[in-house]
């Protein structure tokens, strides 16, 4: 654990309390829950369209490109690399972008481009949110179809189903859905991997393609083909950045010991399996997943995928509830309503809005596309895209972060980068067959990202231009003072120094001032976590006044009372019964002249008033706030 970190409730802070099996298993079942379920749909897909011949020199490069694939872009690049970029122990894009933007600190024009680079990955990682559930429980579901044709009419219906009833129990938490994670998961690797060596023993040749020769005879030979197939291998490494992203709950240790251990090597087997299947018989190849078991085994691995998707889903869902909170924390996004549904795990989070609108855009997705094969269009680009991001800001946190040579730099990154930029490339090619359809949901949402931050700097310009001096404003008021009244005012306030509008508001109104007055900042930081030690900072402004600022790292739950109560001892006693917070509660108004667009004006005005209440996100007790409301003009 870090020096000065607090430890949040529910955290793994050592191997001694949760042994290395125990975060392994977690692993397994939270963190490749989507890369084990691409296996349903990938290998399928380079087939499928009918332009790849089924011949065995294509299906040997097919399975060693996928082969090659999973270990370049996995196993090296995120296994051995990325996993390095660590920020404090976390991982994921925010992570990452934080990490990134304070390593290039002292180049304004770099970092302010890292952070339009970072906010959009975080925009298509909700796409990739609504993208995931939808085309994992169809490629499940889909499975029935082999069972009996009679099903197809109720694939679409019965994958709603189960959809909509996944998001319905999310209120409830994972708590209790998770203990079950892990274990479906492994079953899931272990039954994938055994039917793909039951096929691969039959047909042992297919284990030539585990040369990369292939790969490059094929890429040769067919290298028009080779870059449409790009699009479809891609598929088998979505969820890669699951690794980097989880990295925080789990450890590097147990994650990697998960992917070499058991799940690498059972979707190899599956995909080896599959080609096999397909060499063999090449009338397989519209469903090579499902059509590789015995009639016995089919109901029951429908049942055993559709578990798998669903875990899959959940995880994803997940990310996005935490990716959320963060994304707020660092002030890309208004305050949303996040209800916490553990008492033991602060990381079990709900968020309503988030919740509601995936599910909207998965229902939405579905009934665009229909099927997997469909939705396999739309799949890849976005992930592709945040690939390319995120190798582009670990070059900079390499770079500038830790030092290396920009020769080193440039070739442990640019190699990365080269296989993205082909997978983005390749995924292009599929815009007007639905890749269109992430990407105008990361535009959107990124406009609305982007128009927040915006709006919240003008908003701030406008309260500071507008603001008094807080120093200069208390000496005049206590030439001359009101009458004081027992207890604790504690006035949030959005810069230090300056007096807020509460203050002003309560003087006009109650014309009396507390025993103890607190001005109290909040601040936000780009690493994940803020120890207890570095907490709070106090400064005496006489009078019984002070000034204080509050420090959280964008993991960190924000508790303005617990963080209130370092203060005792250091000249200012609180009594939680005698305390009250006085919060400004402003309403914007657009106007027309500098500033945003008319339109995001508007926007971020309705943003502003839709937010959540600032008493429920900073913890205050609701019986101890008082609101006083002003109008604001930018």
């Amino acid at each position: 654990m870090e020096p000065g970190r607090d430890i949040e409730p529910g955290e793994f802070v050592s191997a001694s309390k949760s042994s290395l099996a125990a975060l392994t298993l977690g692993a397994i079942g939270v963190v490749y829950g989507d890369i084990g379920t691409s296996v349903l749909y990938a290998f399928k897909e380079v087939f499928v369209s009918g332009h790849v011949p089924i011949t065995q020199d294509n299906i040997l490069g097919v399975l060693s490109l996928f082969f090659w694939a999973l270990t370049v872009v996995v196993s090296i690049k995120y296994v051995v690399l990325i996993m390095r970029a660590d920020n404090s122990g976390e991982g994921g894009l925010m992570a990452l972008l934080a990490l990134a933007s304070l390593s290039t600190k002292d180049t304004p024009k770099v970092r302010s481009t890292l952070v339009i680079l970072g906010v959009f990955g975080v925009a298509l990682f909700f796409g990739d949110g609504v993208i995931t559930p939808a085309i994992s429980v169809l490629s499940a579901v889909e499975g029935l179809e082999i069972l009996t044709p009679a099903a197809n009419p109720y694939v679409v219906p019965i994958s709603l189903l189960v959809l909509v009833a996944l998001f319905m129990v999310q209120r409830r938490g994972t708590g209790d859905i998770g203990r079950f994670f892990g274990p479906i998961t492994v079953v899931w690797f272990v039954a994938i991997g055994a039917l793909g060596l039951f096929h691969v023993v039959r047909n042992p040749s297919v284990l030539l393609a585990i040369s990369p020769i292939y790969a490059v005879q094929f890429s040769i030979a067919h290298y028009h083909l080779a870059f449409l197939t790009l699009g479809a291998v891609f598929l088998c490494l979505t969820g890669a950045e699951a690794l980097y992203a989880d990295m925080g709950h789990f450890g590097k240790q147990p994650i990697r010991i998960a992917w070499f251990g058991l799940v690498m090597p059972s979707l190899v087997l599956n995909y080896f399996g599959q080609g096999a299947l397909v060499l063999a018989d090449p009338k397989m190849a519209d469903n090579p997943f499902f059509k590789m078991m015995p009639d016995w085994a089919l109901l029951p691995m429908v049942i055993l995928a559709t578990a798998a998707t669903v875990i899959a889903s959940q995880a994803l869902i997940s990310g996005a509830f935490s990716a959320t909170k963060q994304t707020i924390q660092l002030g890309f996004l208004p305050r949303l309503s996040i209800l916490h549904t553990s008492i033991k795990d602060t990381g079990q989070i709900y968020i309503p809005a988030v919740n509601w609108t995936l599910l909207g855009g998965v229902v939405v997705a579905i009934g665009l596309f229909g099927s997997s094969s469909a939705l396999a269009a739309a799949y890849g680009i976005s992930v592709s895209m945040v690939m390319i991001i995120t190798t582009g800001m670990t070059f900079f946190v390499v770079r500038y972060g830790w030092g290396y040579p920009l020769w080193l730099c440039v070739v442990s990154t640019g190699i990365f980068f080269i296989i993205d930029a082909s997978f983005f490339a390749s995924n292009l090619l599929k815009i007007a067959q639905g890749g269109w359809f992430p990407l105008v949901m990361a535009a959107g949402l990124y406009i609305v990202m982007a128009t927040w931050k915006d709006g919240r700097r003008l908003l701030n310009q406008k309260l500071k231009a507008d603001s008094l001096d807080l120093p200069s404003f208390l000496e005049a008021v206590f030439v001359s003072p009101p009458v004081r009244v027992e207890g604790t005012a504690v006035f949030l306030t959005a810069e230090t120094g300056t007096v807020p509008n509460a203050l002003l508001h309560n003087l006009k109104h109650n014309k009396v001032l507390h025993a103890n007055n607190l001005f109290v900042t909040v601040r936000s930081h780009e690493v994940p976590w803020i120890g207890l030690d570095k907490r709070i900072e106090i400064e005496s402004l006489g009078h019984d006044c002070w000034q204080v600022i509050i420090h959280y790292g964008f993991k960190n739950d924000p508790d303005i009372p617990k963080a209130l109560q370092q203060i005792k001892g250091r000249g200012c006693e609180l009594n939680n019964m005698t305390t009250s917070y006085f919060l400004s509660r402003d309403t914007v108004v657009p106007t027309l002249g500098e500033g945003m667009a008319p339109w995001r004006e508007k926007l971020f005005a309705s943003m502003h008033h839709n937010a959540s209440g600032a008493a429920s996100f900073l913890n205050l007790p609701s019986n101890s706030v008082v609101e006083l409301g002003s109008k604001i003009e930018i």
